[in-house]
């Protein structure tokens, strides 16, 4: 069996990544990670990577400073870096870079993304600060498709989280982030399976 071959760009813990290590080394996803690709050197994520002996690459945002269009530069760098190991499916675990139309019209309908709330509530940064200050009852975490807006593609999965009385934008966090390390790697479980189809805004999910 061809394994899904994923690229996964972080920014910081790893924590996601670490979750579909794991789902990998269990059996339960049908994947395997070809790199792993981050903006910020030295980072936790790419320490992940090289102790589970999976390359780990530091793409430096410097490299392209002069260049017209950084933004776009750097993503034409990191898409021939992801062409290079032969990229099906771009994950995007906790990776703090926006990115541009030169990476999703490559990879359209097959770059996923988590984000820390119900979407379409609280797109952006501090998602969680953002839930306590509405007072919402209810936060959670949501996998998507990327699109160009802002934390705006089709949703595929979502996992409510109750918010406590007390709670803080660290707390709640936290609990947030036990349902990523579930909701994450089961998305890219249905999509290494051929079950996500994309209609509009809405992705289906077909029966195995």
């Amino acid at each position: 069996m061809n394994l899904l071959r994923l690229g996964v760009l972080v920014s910081g813990r790893g924590t996601n990544l670490q979750a579909i290590i794991d789902a990998i080394e269990a059996g339960t996803v049908n994947a395997e990670i070809a790199v792993v690709i981050s903006n910020k050197p030295g980072v936790p994520a790419l320490e992940r990577a090289t102790r589970h002996h999976v390359a780990a690459i530091f793409l430096d945002p410097k490299s392209v400073a002069d260049a017209p269009d950084p933004r776009q530069a750097y993503d034409k760098k990191l898409l021939e870096t992801l062409r290079h190991h032969r990229v099906q499916l771009v994950v995007l675990a906790g990776y703090m870079k926006i990115v541009t139309s030169v990476l999703i019209d490559a990879y359209e309908s097959r770059i996923l993304n988590i984000h820390p709330s119900l979407l379409p509530s609280f797109p952006g940064l501090n998602a969680q600060q953002q839930a306590l200050e509405h007072g919402v009852k209810v936060a959670g975490c949501t996998v998507h498709f990327v699109t160009e807006g802002m934390d705006t593609g089709p949703i595929i999965l979502q996992q409510a989280v109750p918010v406590e009385e007390g709670d803080t934008a660290g707390t709640l966090s936290e609990r947030i982030l036990k349902e990523e390390h579930d909701l994450l790697p089961k998305a890219i479980r249905l999509f290494a399976a051929g079950r996500l189809t994309v209609e509009g805004r809405t992705v289906h999910i077909r029966d195995p």
